[in-house]
């Protein structure tokens, strides 16, 4: 599987735009590595980008996804894709002010049972899942779930 992607990539992948990726990286949300001028993306920030839009997506300020990614990484002590990436299912919970990153259906259902108001359930896991298999398959539109606010594209070789 493919290590590093260009900001082109990552574009046809997710469906963000290419301001909005460098925007990114100027206010330090997904800070890709360098070379040269170009930016490469790695694997986990290619997923920390499809998890971000997916947030956005679902109705999340650029402002309450920046908490999401902090809390992930104070709580965890590894990058967005590291946690979410491995073999558990998580799942991001929010009312609105508290949020809750759980991977028990147990806790998660007491969690709705308990809640005073609506809560957002996001299966971060899922999201993660899906760019790698888009990746891996190689296929055009082989992303079945509307994940991004575009669905995942097959991303150009480079030659």
């Amino acid at each position: 599987m493919k290590t590093a992607f260009s900001s082109r990539d990552v574009v046809g992948l997710t469906g963000i735009t290419p301001r909005q990726l460098q925007w990114w990286d100027e206010q330090g949300i997904v800070v890709p590595a360098r070379a040269g001028h170009r930016r490469l993306y790695s694997m986990g920030d290619l997923t920390e980008v499809a998890v971000i839009c997916e947030l956005l997506r679902r109705g999340f300020s650029l402002q309450r996804v920046r908490k999401v990614v902090r809390f992930l990484q104070r709580e965890f002590g590894k990058r967005l894709a590291e946690t979410v990436g491995g073999t558990s299912e998580y799942h991001l919970l929010t009312d609105g002010s508290s949020l809750y990153l759980e991977t028990s259906a147990r806790q998660i259902v007491d969690i709705l049972k308990n809640a005073r108001q609506p809560m957002l359930a996001i299966c971060l896991t899922d999201t993660v899942r899906q760019v790698r298999a888009v990746i891996r398959s190689g296929k055009k539109g082989s992303a079945s779930a509307p994940a991004m606010s575009r669905p995942l594209r097959k991303m150009k070789k480079a030659s």
